[in-house]
């Protein structure tokens, strides 16, 4: 990585009324994100801000953060931690958003970009971006009552320009967002087809505020790449960040990690699947974890298979360990195959 942009991504950032310490931001994702992935991403360093997985807005004022699935998290994290929420009535948004701030987190994140049918039929994540005025409503009535940093992650929209999403930026701004994170794909592509990073561009533009690029950013290439041709103020790693945790860091210190790193990663998270789950949700969610590290590698496919098959993490374990003895060939970049 080019020196001007390592010191780029550790130069430290105002969001609203808070400070981070660089431009590397861990994305949120549904199923992904959870309070034993942070933790793993936590011993690591790097990321300049963590997000819990999206929790439903309706949810988040009754929920008991110790046996919620989503809505749980680790007090020494929440310094530097944002909890997403989805919904679309202001009312039922603004009530989460002050739990949010009650408990202590780094900030509240809004969900206009999910796009996945479920969500967007209950006019939530990405459907709210056919009804701009009610999604600017939200942010308001959120911005209102709390203090604490409010963030938006959204989509271009639902048809392939940028001038819906250069003004919904404009309004979000104008409404009381402290920063965008902006995801430059149409609600219907999902990932059919590349990210635009020029829209990336273009909301940079129209906007004051801080905005984080997302959008396929694989290698230290993928990172100098969006930075210097979108002007975007950070970048937020998603899938990538799953797969190889330690990536933050990587990039930010120049760091080159070994071999042992992918298979020592992948028995840590093994431990605190563990430590925060009972039995059947931390080897189900192990396994779609290990998918995203499966990709890293040619005949991966094979590798998560494997685990896929297995009953339990004594059985997960003893692939893993016959994997790398193996001595596996990596992937020069993901296989989207199985990165999705």
């Amino acid at each position: 990585m080019k020196e001007e942009i390592r010191k780029f991504i550790n130069t430290p950032l105002a969001i609203g009324n808070r400070v981070i310490n660089g431009r590397l931001i861990q994305a949120p994702m549904a199923g992904l994100t959870h309070v034993a992935y942070r933790e793993l991403l936590d011993g690591y360093g790097g990321a300049s801000l963590m997000f819990t997985e999206m929790c439903s807005a309706r949810a988040v004022p009754h929920e008991n953060r110790y046996v919620s699935p989503v809505f749980r998290w680790r007090d020494e994290e929440l310094s530097q931690l944002v909890c997403q929420i989805f919904g679309s009535d202001p009312a039922a948004m603004t009530e989460a958003a002050r739990r949010v701030a009650a408990e202590g987190f780094f900030g509240v994140d809004l969900n206009f970009g999910c796009s996945v049918a479920a969500i967007c039929k209950k006019n939530c994540g990405a459907a709210l971006l056919k009804t701009p005025d009610l999604a600017v409503k939200i942010v308001t009535d959120i911005r209102k009552a709390i203090t604490i940093p409010l963030t938006v992650k959204f989509r271009t929209g639902w048809e392939d320009r940028p001038e819906p999403a250069v003004e919904l930026a404009r309004r979000f701004e104008a409404a009381g967002a402290d920063a965008l994170i902006f995801h430059p794909r149409m609600a219907p592509d999902r990932r059919s087809r590349p990210p635009k990073w020029a829209y990336i561009g273009k909301v940079k533009q129209a906007v004051s505020i801080p905005v984080f690029g997302n959008g396929e950013v694989f290698t230290e290439a993928d990172c100098e790449k969006m930075i210097e041709t979108t002007g975007c103020d950070g970048v937020s790693l998603g899938r990538i960040a799953v797969a190889k945790p330690w990536i933050f860091s990587q990039w930010r210190t120049g760091r080159v990690q070994e071999m042992m790193m992918l298979k020592n990663n992948m028995l840590q998270m093994m431990v605190l699947m563990q430590k925060h789950y009972e039995p059947t949700p931390a080897i189900r969610k192990f396994k779609k974890m290990a998918l995203y590290n499966a990709a890293l590698f040619q005949f991966g496919h094979n590798f998560f298979k494997n685990i896929f098959r297995a009953n339990d993490f004594f059985e997960i374990a003893a692939v893993v360990d016959a994997f790398f003895d193996q001595s596996p060939a990596l992937s020069s970049r993901p296989n989207l195959n199985l990165f999705h």
